[in-house]
């Protein structure tokens, strides 16, 4: 499911601890010093460098996020400033349970034009070389229940039948949180009436029953051809009878459904009916949903679909199957919707480990040529490197034994998937002595919390005492997804390496303790129902009295895997504790992030993504960073960048508005950087 965090180690802490945080830090790290920021001289350009737009989510269809661009390199990226700002006006601040806004969002860049989405999903178009704006609607989305207020992007289709110019000849399309997907005219924004019912479909539709909140689109749709494919979001720890998770494919023009395809195991079909609310049923109820962002193969005519989690996530004795497709990359037929392989990262997932990123597609060096190959990264840290035609893993897989003392009722996998190649990019190991601490009274603390919980490493089953997730189900990895870069043949990811601490609840205490939890005055954790099963839970992460990860840094990486031969090239701790309570001073420890990261022909990768407020830069080939600059709000989103014209120059644009949740510096900006003149 979607990370629905609470960043309580990290943020919220009583004004007591973070007080003496500062004072301990203060005392024992008195005298460091922060990165410089950048230089303030002019630089020459070079203007006869490629021009490239960014049309996709993922810089193309296939999630590269690779561009082709020059001007910005090694030697001036150092002279990056900000070239504009723009304020969308959409920002709602966190709430005491976390919820609010979370700019999560990457524009598009087609023409001249950038197109993006607020969190509340107000769609924007804007001048892409001065940020001003052309154009705003907001389709007024119904936010009841909704935990997660998040749009991460549009998708942009060009009617190769409509005459140029004409009325909806371009079209932006967007999911939203109440369950529509809506088309707009991209040259003025206003809906585009042949599609669906006044320029939108009700996804709802044959859904049935649905919780304020529990059903809606995070991600952008994906385009291929004449055809949109989406998935959606569905809280799927809330309850057994969840909303179905089905992928659908649109005409574009029209709205008229193509196909869809219930994620049913092989030789079930689900018999439709009326729900005992009145509503129609067409896909059956409780199946693993698509929430993050599909690519495509439009020359063989695939669609690769990431799946999360059959409901709930922690408990699946009552699945009956229906996990079958869960926590699986799925090659779907873009003609008719039908599996043509899938490949399972996670086998009946109770962990939360879905899989959260976009496949990335690429070419494998074999020896015999190149293969059509697709990269799929998991809150496991796991990386899969597959033939994209077959689904066959590149590197062998091994299916290893693990721990099987679950909870009476639970029948847990007895083997797991481990990749061979590349190695797994998170820790699969921790123990008491590995316990971290500012100070050893803190590390002591946290010694005596991994003794009481225990840990048989990812797959520990779930149980009433209350076990470590590490890695938690924040990841890992996330929808940030990966960048590829094909000259060089190396994909390059984020991680973070916090530990979570999860419990099932007895159903019958599951009201009076959260109650008394709540009652005691101390911070909560995350209180889930799974209604309709013998357990609720709770989950938090694991941390010191002081607020302060007991598990050992850096929590959170950058990794460079080597895509013809699966090894790590290099990995380097992503971002500072500078914006991190109760730390007051930028200590590279590397920390959490959310978003992901974008690669350029010229050596450089840009990421933002930490929880501290700054875009970077780093040097492909050895990760070392060379600029950052600095945000006015947490940077939870991935970058894009484009030339739009010879003679003109290079940006890199960010979402700057921070992740509610995980409580980062929140706002409503986007970042432009560009050379100084």
């Amino acid at each position: 499911m979607e990370a629905r965090v609470r960043a309580q180690g990290l943020r919220r802490r009583h004004a007591s601890q973070r007080a003496g945080g500062h004072l301990l830090i203060g005392v024992m790290l008195a005298g460091a010093c922060l990165q410089a920021v950048g230089c303030e001289e002019t630089v020459s350009m070079d203007f006869t460098g490629p021009v490239a737009a960014w049309p996709h989510y993922g810089a193309d269809a296939g999630g590269t996020r690779f561009s082709p661009l020059t001007q910005i390199n090694r030697d001036n990226v150092d002279s990056l400033r900000v070239a504009w700002t723009y304020h969308t006006g959409d920002v709602v601040e966190r709430s005491a349970q976390g919820i609010g806004t979370s700019f999560q969002n990457t524009p598009i860049l087609v023409d001249d034009t950038l197109y993006l989405c607020s969190p509340r999903n107000k769609a924007i178009a804007l001048n892409a070389a001065t940020g001003e704006e052309h154009w705003v609607f907001d389709p007024e989305v119904d936010t009841t229940g909704v935990m997660l207020q998040v749009c991460r992007g549009v998708s942009y289709w060009r009617d190769e039948r409509a005459a140029p110019g004409s009325i909806c000849a371009e079209r932006i399309f967007m999911g939203t949180l109440d369950a529509r997907m809506i088309a707009l005219d991209a040259k003025t924004g206003l809906p585009c009436g042949t599609f669906g019912k006044g320029g939108s479909i009700d996804l709802s539709e044959g859904i049935g029953d649905r919780y304020p909140g529990e059903y809606g689109v995070t991600s952008p749709p994906l385009v291929l051809g004449d055809v949109l494919v989406t998935g959606t979001m569905v809280l799927d720890n809330i309850r057994v009878d969840a909303p179905g998770g089905v992928v659908r494919a649109y005409d574009l023009r029209t709205g008229a459904l193509g196909w869809s395809w219930d994620p049913l195991p092989p030789g079930r079909d689900h018999i439709e009916g009326i729900d005992e609310t009145g509503n129609s049923v067409r896909y059956q109820r409780g199946t693993t949903n698509a929430w993050s962002i599909l690519s495509g193969d439009a020359e063989r005519g695939l669609v690769f679909v990431p799946t999360g989690n059959t409901s709930p996530d922690f408990f699946g004795a009552q699945r009956d199957g229906l996990d079958y497709y869960s926590s699986s990359i799925v090659a779907l037929s873009l003609e008719s919707g039908e599996p043509v392989w899938n490949f399972q990262t996670v086998h009946h997932d109770v962990w939360d480990y879905d899989v959260p990123a976009q496949p990335a597609l690429f070419d494998f060096q074999g020896p015999l040529g190149p293969v059509p190959a697709v990269a799929q990264s998991t809150k496991l840290g796991h990386v899969f490197l597959l033939d994209r035609r077959t689904g066959k893993p590149l590197f062998p897989v091994e299916e290893r034994p693990v721990p099987q003392d679950g909870v009476e009722g639970e029948v847990l996998s007895p083997t797991q998937p481990f990749p061979t190649l590349p190695p797994p990019i998170h820790p699969a190991t921790l123990s008491a002595d590995d316990a971290w601490g500012i100070t050893p009274l803190d590390r002591w603390d946290c010694q005596k919390k991994i003794e009481a919980l225990g840990y048989e490493g990812p797959f520990t089953p779930p149980s009433e005492n209350g076990w470590i997730g590490y890695p938690s189900y924040f990841g890992g990895g996330n929808w940030g997804s990966m960048a590829v870069d094909p000259g060089r043949g190396l994909l390059i990811t984020n991680t973070s390496r916090m530990a979570s601490v999860l419990r099932l609840i007895p159903r019958e205490q599951y009201i009076s303790r959260m109650l008394a939890a709540r009652e005691s005055g101390e911070a909560p954790p995350m209180w889930e129902p799974q209604e309709g099963t013998p357990y609720a839970m709770t989950r938090d992460f694991l941390v010191s009295f002081l607020g302060l990860p007991c598990s050992p840094p850096p929590w959170g990486t950058l990794v460079a895997i080597d895509l013809a031969t699966g090894e790590i090239r290099w990995e380097v701790p992503l971002g500072t504790t500078e914006d991190i309570a109760p730390f007051s001073i930028g200590l590279r420890l590397g920390v959490p992030s959310q978003g992901g990261p974008i690669v350029t022909a010229s050596g450089l990768i840009f990421i933002a993504a930490a929880m501290d407020d700054y875009l970077r830069a780093f040097d492909i080939e050895s990760g070392e960073e060379l600029w950052r600059g600095r945000l006015p709000a947490g940077g939870q989103a991935t970058p894009l960048t484009y030339r739009t014209h010879a003679g003109g120059k290079q940006f890199v644009v960010i979402a700057a508005g921070g992740h509610a949740l995980m409580g980062t510096t929140q706002g409503d900006s986007v970042v432009a950087f560009a050379l100084g003149d």
